[in-house]
């Protein structure tokens, strides 16, 4: 899948997430949002300007959101931008549930945030023995590696692939490789190691 098939995923099938910003206080704080639109440049949600909401993105132009159905998730952490009513009309139309929730005039109240550069990740669990994941980009964000990598050292002991849950490691390589795409993350290879060159990155 890519990019924008993520994206689509995230607003047309999963729609409702929880976003968090930086409360008064220094701590996270979390809401649950909906995410209206999607293009090539990035995510569309709205908030009323009233709300506390409005005024941390006004001031952080950094969200963290993460979104689950049916066993699959979406996560992503990046920089949002005002645009106004841009795009107000059109999400109202394609969430005509809105229209109930700010009839007439009263959708003046709302402006629309648009999710611009951003890093995450998909991640589905629904064949639990097979699992999942892949990075997800909007924009002009660098992509980081995450996970665990193995190191040139690797003996090709496969104690690494004895403790793995997923068995997503190829031992019939040296260095053994790890499917990134399928990795839990969960640290077991690097722990029994015995030449401790497996990497955690990210």
């Amino acid at each position: 899948m890519t990019n924008l098939d993520y994206l689509k995923m995230l607003v047309e099938d999963i729609h409702s997430t929880t976003v968090a910003t930086i409360g008064t206080d220094g701590h996270p704080q979390t809401r649950t949002i909906d995410m209206m639109l999607w293009d090539e440049k990035g995510v569309y949600f709205l908030t009323a300007k009233g709300k506390a909401f409005y005024t941390q993105l006004m001031e952080q132009k950094y969200i963290a959101l993460s979104a689950t159905k049916n066993k699959k998730s979406v996560s992503l952490r990046g920089k949002v931008k005002n645009i106004g009513s841009e795009k107000l009309d059109e999400i109202f139309e394609n969430n005509t549930y809105m229209q109930d929730i700010y009839p007439g005039d009263t959708r003046s109240a709302l402006e629309v945030f648009q999710l611009y550069e951003a890093a995450g990740e998909y991640f589905d669990i629904r064949e639990p023995a097979r699992v999942v994941r892949d990075s997800i980009v909007i924009g002009n964000t660098e992509t980081v590696e995450n996970g665990y990598f193995v190191g040139n050292e690797c003996i090709g002991c496969q104690l690494c692939y004895s403790v793995c849950p997923q068995k997503c490691i190829d031992i019939s390589v040296k260095p053994v490789i790890i499917d990134q795409k399928r990795c839990l993350h969960c640290g077991r290879c690097a722990e029994i190691c015995p030449k401790q060159t497996i990497e955690k990155r990210g």
